[in-house]
């Protein structure tokens, strides 16, 4: 009895062990790949925010980098960047939690706005650049913010820091990142 009580008990702890590590080794191998999800979506998500300041700029929208004129073949790279961002963006909907996703929704539409303002699609309620791309920077912030909870990193993305006067360019306004 005693045996067969033994070995009925090491068989459940083995199985208990077995079962913890197989989930130890799911969740290590997801949030890898959560990690990378996050990662490619918010790449391309910068990208064509700064494809879209590049063409607001050739618009006199705003001071920013290099002008982009709105070509057959920016329109072009634009659209695969898009699909791009699209398609990372389902990804991270089958990884993500309900927050980082919503967040993501979120940052899309800011994103999309600031695409309308740049090829200058008019909508319904006039804004300006500054303002959405304030909303946008805004969502991009609560966006990483949701996804660094869902892979289990703690604390604030980041601290402000506030450029020193003397390094500001004279024709901008100041602003902390």
């Amino acid at each position: 009895m005693g045996v067969a009580l033994g070995a009925a008990g090491s068989f459940l702890v083995s199985s208990l062990n077995d079962r913890a590590r197989w989930r130890r080794e799911q969740s290590v191998r997801w949030d890898g790949r959560r990690l990378d999800a996050y990662g490619e979506y918010i790449h391309a998500v910068k990208e064509l925010a700064g494809r879209y300041q590049r063409i607001a700029a050739g618009r006199g929208l705003v001071n920013g980098p290099a002008p982009l004129e709105l070509t057959a073949d920016v329109l072009f790279e634009l659209g695969a960047a898009e699909a791009r961002r699209s398609a990372l963006g389902e990804t991270c909907e089958l990884l993500g939690d309900t927050d980082t996703n919503t967040a993501s929704k979120t940052l899309n539409h800011c994103l999309w706005r600031l695409e309308h303002l740049a090829r200058g699609v008019p909508t319904e309620v006039e804004q300006s650049w500054e303002q959405a791309y304030s909303e946008f920077r805004e969502a991009q912030r609560q966006y990483l913010a949701y996804a660094r909870s869902s892979l289990g990193v703690t604390g604030p993305v980041h601290r402000v820091v506030v450029w020193p006067s003397a390094w500001r360019p004279v024709s901008r306004s100041p602003r902390a990142e």
